[in-house]
């Protein structure tokens, strides 16, 4: 039986069914669960949530006497039905990355079922505001809530799939990729559960102003004419118009919509903004959606190579705020998923999955000898625990490598 109570009347061991007020106004990544912690009890009180709904017959019931209702209509702030173990709501130390954090292997499957569900969504959402609908921004919160529980769980996993798009869902994709990308690094920036969710909002909403160009100049295979490349600058204050028009998006989202391509050094756009007068969501943003642009086959280039792309990223001053960066880096790995590296035995393999804290040790597969020029059985290898180590990457193609994704994109779990 549900019950709708002021938050100040809340006590641990009450199931919380779902929560009142605006979505990112909640203390929580998730709705229905049993408030255990002191803690999460603070934080829910001490949030602007006015009243939650709690299930009596799943956990303590008030003293005071108070009329039963019906279950309210489903709304934003109640997340999707998910196992009992995902549903309990992380305290403010399970939130950070290390903490409650599975394998990749574990995470793979999860993910790329959000993926499949999440390119429907998006090109749905993307499409209404091709036909000049507005965007209705409550559409995508239990999207970015499901990105934030796979990333909580492993980021490498659904931001390692996200950059396996194809041309012609680049779009959508890379808007979800963002997304995932923008939620780990507010977590490794510290950020508070509330602005790490409007940084996944405003990561899967930058890129909104596309939708108003033409698919001919959007799509384009060859080299943009410089009407068209000014035609495409001028996306993100198309798309900051679209969403200031449809209402109930944060102030963040429609600044890094607007300000995702600005520069530190002042050289970007739309209004040449440079240092701190660019947000620390749009510098976010910046390093996010580059990252994943040139990680991606595009319809006029083939992807760099994810290593490969961080270490060029690093080169480009005046581009990226540097401690920005450098939590990125932190949170993708100097060797991520997918990435071919040659270890001091010989042996090649394929980087599998992050370690926690050392950015040089990573798990691995290997699967070719140098030495005999043949391939070898497969082997997961923790490089933390191991004597061998990394000497450098390689590029695939150097060796006739064409399907080096299977080997992380469809892991088995040894």
């Amino acid at each position: 039986m549900l019950k709708k109570i002021p938050t100040a009347q809340v006590r641990t061991g009450m199931f919380i069914h779902a929560l009142d007020g605006p979505w990112l106004a909640h203390p929580f990544w998730k709705t229905k669960f049993v408030l255990q912690e002191p803690a999460d009890l603070a934080a829910l009180q001490g949030s602007k949530v006015p009243a939650v709904w709690i299930d009596v017959s799943k956990g303590h019931d008030m003293q005071a006497e108070a009329e039963a209702v019906a279950p309210p209509e489903p709304a934003a702030a109640i997340a999707p039905d998910a196992p009992a173990a995902q549903a309990l709501a992380p305290s403010r130390e399970a939130s950070t990355l290390s903490t409650g954090r599975v394998s990749s292997a574990a995470e793979m499957a999860r993910a790329a079922a959000l993926v499949n569900r999440s390119r429907q969504q998006v090109m749905t959402l993307f499409g209404e505001a091709r036909l000049g609908k507005a965007v209705d921004a409550e559409q995508c919160l239990p999207l970015v809530e499901d990105v934030a529980s796979s990333v909580a769980r492993n980021p490498s996993a659904l931001i390692s799939l996200a950059r396996l798009k194809t041309k012609d869902d680049y779009t959508y994709m890379h808007s979800v990729a963002v997304c995932a990308l923008m939620v780990a690094l507010a977590r490794q920036l510290g950020m508070d559960e509330a602005k790490t969710r409007e940084a996944g909002l405003a990561g899967l909403l930058h890129d909104v102003g596309k939708m108003m160009m033409p698919l001919g100049v959007l799509n384009k295979p060859g080299q943009l004419t410089d009407d068209e490349f000014t035609l495409m600058r001028s996306h993100p204050v198309r798309g900051h118009e679209a969403l200031k028009k449809g209402g109930a998006v944060p102030e963040s989202a429609l600044d890094v919509c607007l300000h995702h391509h600005e520069k530190m050094d002042g050289t970007g756009y739309p209004h040449k903004l440079a240092g701190e007068q660019i947000s620390l969501l749009a510098r976010m943003g910046a390093v996010c959606d580059v990252y994943d642009a040139i990680t991606s086959t595009r319809p006029y280039k083939a992807a760099w190579d994810p290593a490969g792309s961080v270490q060029r990223m690093a080169q480009w001053q005046g581009h990226f705020d540097p401690a920005v960066f450098q939590a990125f880096v932190r949170c993708v790995g100097i060797y991520p998923l997918g990435t071919l590296v040659k270890l001091h035995s010989g042996r090649l393999a394929v980087v599998v999955d992050q370690h926690p804290t050392n950015l040089v040790a990573p798990t691995v597969k290997v699967f070719f000898s140098t030495k005999s020029q043949l391939p070898i059985p497969v082997e997961l290898l923790d490089l933390s625990r191991g004597s061998d180590r990394i000497v450098g990457r390689e590029q695939p193609a150097d060796w006739g490598f064409k399907n080096i994704d299977d080997f992380w994109s469809q892991q088995d779990g040894r």
